[in-house]
This record gives structure tokens, sequence and C-alpha cells, in this order.
């Protein structure tokens, strides 16, 4: 089964309103030509018309929906809307994967994206890079970098590894948020 393409940001601004303020997308009033018959356009309206659009979450917290039936993200339906053209990558700035105001969408490469990063839920230290080495009795501080692993060191105390650990992030121009959240 192949995927369906997404629709022109040109068309996503016939059937959306979007809010760059609030980050909300709504349904626009459709006309009768979309449709193969006028009382499924009558019917639609009246369901959808200026109803909250692209709000169901995916299992990464994302909001999305379908347009068309091609599936679209929220984020990336906004930012097409608001800049009419697709992003490579859209990145939530302050990480909240809800908050798709204007404001807080950017337009990043893949690589970019991933200096932005949450922490790890698994994570116990409470910094990304940083965990404890049971046998040696130390915290390792390490840093991954165009997809290879670099260890910066291993300290007794856990505040010198993150210390370590976020001047590493400066050097390789990690976002400032990056493993905050």
């Amino acid at each position: 089964m192949s995927k369906k393409e997404l629709p022109s940001p040109e068309l996503l601004r016939q059937l959306l309103r979007y809010e760059p303020d609030t980050g909300k997308l709504y349904w626009k009033e459709r006309s009768p030509d979309i449709f193969k018959r006028y009382a499924d356009c009558k019917a639609w309206n009246k369901r959808y018309a200026n109803q909250v659009a692209l709000s169901s979450k995916n299992n990464n917290g994302y909001k999305r929906g379908c347009i068309m039936g091609a599936p679209i993200l929220a984020h990336v339906a906004a930012y097409a809307i608001y800049y009419r053209k697709y992003p490579d990558n859209v990145d939530h700035i302050n990480g909240n994967r809800s908050d798709n105001r204007i404001s807080n969408l950017r337009s990043v490469t893949k690589r970019e994206n991933s200096l932005n990063r949450a922490r790890g839920k698994n994570n116990t230290s409470g910094c990304t890079g940083v965990i404890w080495i049971k046998h040696l009795k130390k915290w390792q501080a390490k840093i991954k970098v165009y997809g290879k692993q670099i260890s910066i060191g291993y300290y007794i105390k856990k505040s010198d590894a993150i210390a370590a650990r976020r001047e590493a992030e400066a050097k390789y121009g990690f976002h400032p948020n990056h493993g905050k959240r």
C-alpha cells in the first residue's frame, strides 16, 4: 500500500484555519465541489466546520489527523500553512509537542533536531549522557556526535560529570534545551 501524498500548503490553507498565537487549527467550511454529493458536503460542514482539527495524539505525543486521506502532523500543517511551504523537519523549541504556536516551531535538519532532544525516560542521573558505572564506582560522561559515541571521561563526583557533559554540548553545538525535559 503506497503512502498518500500530503496536500499542498495552498490546499491546507483552503481547508484549515491556523491561529499562530495559540497554535490551534480549525476546519474551514468546505465547498460542494470537493464532494461527490451535495448532501455529503452539507453533513461534513455541519459536523466539522469551525471545529478543532488535527487534535488526536499519536504514540509520541504529537497532534495529528488526516487530510484528504493523507496522515499529517499538526505542527507540520501549521508550519506549511504559515510559511506556505513544507519544512525538512519541525522542532518544537520548548520541547512541548502540543505547543504548535508559530513562535515555538522552527525548520531544522534531522541533525539539528537531534540536538534538542528531551532527556530519556529511563535516565537516572538527571543529565543526558551521564551514567553511573557500578564496578568502577564512578560517573561516566559521554556524548553522541554524528552517530559516533564519544567518552568524555570518568568522574568521582556526579556534578563534575554533568559539568563536563554540558561543556561538550556547548562545544558540539547542542541546543540549550537538550536533555532538560
